[in-house]
């Protein structure tokens, strides 16, 4: 996300009404407006492959997998935010509703990048925090393969990192919510660590 905002003072409403003509996409953070900056091939690639495993995955449920264009509204007391997640998946009906965004994700996933790494570990991670529905949250490293899961236990988060060491490339991960277990070397199959 770009720190400067592009538009203060927006509604919800008009922020969604802009959104659906906008040909770059924007966050809203309590009626401001914040471009969203472009992608490097590596955070791309680890996001297809994360949603192609997932989509795999929830086939045939009432579960749907949403990549990087479909936001997530977060509404509380006197605060209203919207997110471009890198990869959501929802299982709740009440999202089939709202065909511009979800409200009730059980699952957020964030590819780090070097401009947004802060922002989805700390401000937006308490956003998230705040959906009921939401049971992990896990953030993907591009830099090394490394992952990072958040798992919601009753009023508390427990955290779980993953990572490849050189010697092996079989190490498996677990997304509980979804009964998903993979191996991380799938995660970042056709990435390039050296071309960044």
């Amino acid at each position: 996300m770009i720190a400067t905002p592009n538009f203060a003072n927006v509604s919800p409403d008009d922020y969604l009404k802009l959104e659906e003509q906008s040909s770059v996409k924007h966050e809203y953070i309590d009626g401001e407006v914040y471009a969203m900056a472009g992608a490097t091939d590596t955070h791309v690639t680890i996001a297809g492959n994360i949603f192609a495993l997932l989509r795999a995955q929830v086939r045939g449920s009432s579960c749907r997998v949403y990549i990087s264009d479909m936001k997530v509204r977060i509404q509380k007391a006197k605060s209203e935010r919207f997110y471009y997640p890198d990869i959501l998946v929802t299982c709740d009906q009440r999202d089939r509703d709202t065909p511009t965004y979800k409200q009730f994700p059980q699952l957020i996933i964030e590819v780090l990048s070097d401009s947004t790494e802060a922002f989805d570990r700390g401000d937006k991670f308490m956003d998230y925090q705040s959906l009921d529905s939401l049971q992990e949250y896990i953030l993907i490293n591009t830099r090394h393969p490394r992952l990072e899961i958040f798992r919601r236990q009753d009023d508390s988060w427990l955290f779980n990192s993953y990572s490849l060491s050189e010697d092996t490339d079989d190490t498996t991960f677990q997304i509980v919510s979804l009964d998903f277990t993979e191996q991380i070397a799938a995660i970042y199959e056709d990435v390039n660590f050296n071309n960044q």
